[in-house]
């Protein structure tokens, strides 16, 4: 029996040997396609490649009959719709890793350009201007760079710079002391990091967290002279505070290879002798399309032979009956996950999920990943799924261990996640409640009942008279109105806690205030 593969977008033809050498696979390259084209065509395949020109809709997905999977020759899947192909039993797989190389040594390029003015100098010279003196550059050797984001990339960036004899300094929510040492390399917090680096490169996704993470703050954290360096994603650095801070002297040069928004012929950072820029090229290298090619192409070809992908990037089948008992637990796992990240400040090393009651008579590996997709999801974004979760763990280092248990607790189902830092444990449960849905039950060793929903936060304080009215007058000040309040402590006059619900966000600010009251140990803002 042979498969047919539609590729609907360029690939190179050496990315698309594997596909070609298969015994078993018909290929078919047909680019341009129109939406309804594609539609009338994709009934007739069992595989479709594309890159992000192709929108694979609802639409276009309803009517791949036989359609198996799609492969995405890169890392973004904005283009698939992986609501409709994950409902209509389609996997999609993407290629993470091809463009790692790349896009390092695009930073290293950028960084070295920009330390020696090379491409200042080159302008000048090409307009018959011989400035020696002008364009004196500084050496690398001996300087710190500091390294904002420490996953594929970033790691790669560091193992290259370290070649040019550079002292580096990381910070990654996933790093602790102990993984920099086996590095070879400096650990730090952000603040830290950014007030002992010369040169700064950023390597995290974009999410909400890291949006503006370069602020007008950071810079104020900085060395004068510092240098910065952005082939990530453009909106991590906050472009108006980088403008301002290049103009007052602080910053002594970018280079951009992304931007906010693009194309960015226009911008006013562009106008600056200080900033160099590409436009987006990091992953512009007849290599990195190539191995994303190759990548995916070698996953398609496993998975139609019946192996299973690498890089899946939506929910894989799970039987119909399985998914009807654990469904309602979806939305309580990963909230429970997420709930404890926020909770939780430090390097999370292991990972316990326990499950008791209802839920030790099913299959619950589709919960556990829900589960980790949580805690991970605030660091790694839209890049962590259902179906990678677990892997992104292990190559965080993070031990997931999954527990089934008789203790019920007095409940009908219970699912306790448990995470263990270097310093210690935390532990949140949760439950479905008939009629009344999702509950949080229990936070550490504090019993309460909260609906896992909105803005929330969590005050650990002592159990005194006057803590609960200092708190709600201090929000009412705000203009922050209580929606619900729940405490718990362990003795009387001893450590207690008080988990509130309330119509919008805590901002930083009064975070800080709160803290600042008396009897209040710690305060954490959780939006669910």
């Amino acid at each position: 029996m042979a498969f047919h593969v539609l590729i609907s977008d360029p690939l190179s033809e050496e990315g698309i040997q594997p596909l070609r050498e298969a015994e078993n696979i018909e290929v078919t390259v047909d680019t341009d396609l129109s939406a309804e084209t594609l539609a009338d065509k994709i009934g007739g395949y069992d595989a479709l490649l594309v890159r992000s020109q192709t929108q694979v809709t609802r639409e276009i997905i309803k009517k791949a009959d036989n359609l198996k999977i799609i492969g995405r020759a890169g890392v973004g899947v904005d283009n698939i719709d992986l609501e409709a192909a994950t409902e209509h039993g389609v996997v999609v797989v993407n290629a993470p890793d091809g463009n790692t190389n790349s896009a390092a040594e695009h930073t290293i390029a950028m960084l070295m350009s920009l330390a020696r003015n090379i491409p200042q100098a080159y302008y000048a010279l090409k307009h018959k201007q011989w400035e020696r003196k002008k364009y004196v550059g500084v050496e690398l050797k001996n300087k710190t760079l500091g390294i904002v984001g420490l996953g594929r990339i970033g790691a790669e960036v560091a193992a290259r710079a370290k070649g040019q004899r550079m002292n580096i300094m990381a910070y990654d929510p996933f790093l602790t002391e102990e993984k920099a040492d086996k590095m070879g390399i400096g650990y730090g917090t952000l603040p830290e990091v950014l007030q002992a680096a010369d040169f700064i490169t950023v390597h995290t996704p974009l999410l909400k967290e890291t949006r503006h993470l370069i602020n007008r703050e950071a810079f104020q954290k900085m060395k004068t002279g510092v240098q910065i360096i952005n082939c990530a994603r453009g909106g991590i650095i906050d472009e108006e505070a980088l403008y301002e801070a290049i103009c007052e002297g602080k910053v002594a040069g970018a280079a951009l290879d992304v931007f906010e928004e693009e194309p960015a012929t226009d911008h006013k950072l562009l106008e600056l002798p200080q900033v160099i820029a590409t436009p987006h090229l990091g992953a512009s290298t007849v290599e990195a399309q190539e191995n994303v090619a190759i990548d995916v192409s070698h996953d398609v070809v496993q998975f139609l032979n019946g192996g299973l992908a690498k890089n899946p990037v939506n929910l894989p089948s799970v039987p119909k009956e399985i998914m009807n008992k654990i469904a309602p637990y979806f939305e309580l796992s990963e909230k429970l996950g997420v709930f404890l990240t926020d909770l939780t400040e430090e390097v999370t090393e292991e990972v316990h999920i326990y499950y008791s009651g209802d839920l030790t008579e099913v299959e619950v590996a589709p919960l556990t990943r829900n589960t980790v997709k949580g805690l991970l999801k605030r660091h790694l974004g839209d890049h962590v799924n259902d179906v990678n979760a677990t892997y992104f763990a292990e190559r965080k280092g993070i031990a997931v261990n999954e527990h089934k248990t008789s203790s019920t607790k007095g409940f009908t189902n219970l699912l306790t996640v448990e995470v263990k830092t270097k310093s210690g444990t935390r532990q949140v449960s949760g439950t479905l409640l008939n009629g009344l849905g999702a509950r949080i039950v229990k936070v550490d060793n504090y019993s309460v009942d909260v609906i896992p929903q909105g803005h929330m936060v969590v005050i650990h304080h002592k159990d005194q008279p006057g803590a609960i009215g200092r708190v709600g007058s201090l929000l009412a000040e705000q203009d922050i109105n209580i929606a619900t309040m729940q405490v718990g402590r362990s003795n009387v006059g001893g450590d207690a806690i008080m988990m509130l619900t309330i119509d919008k966000h805590l901002e930083k600010e009064g975070l800080n205030q709160l803290t600042g009251l008396a009897d209040i140990h710690d305060v954490t803002a959780i939006d669910l």
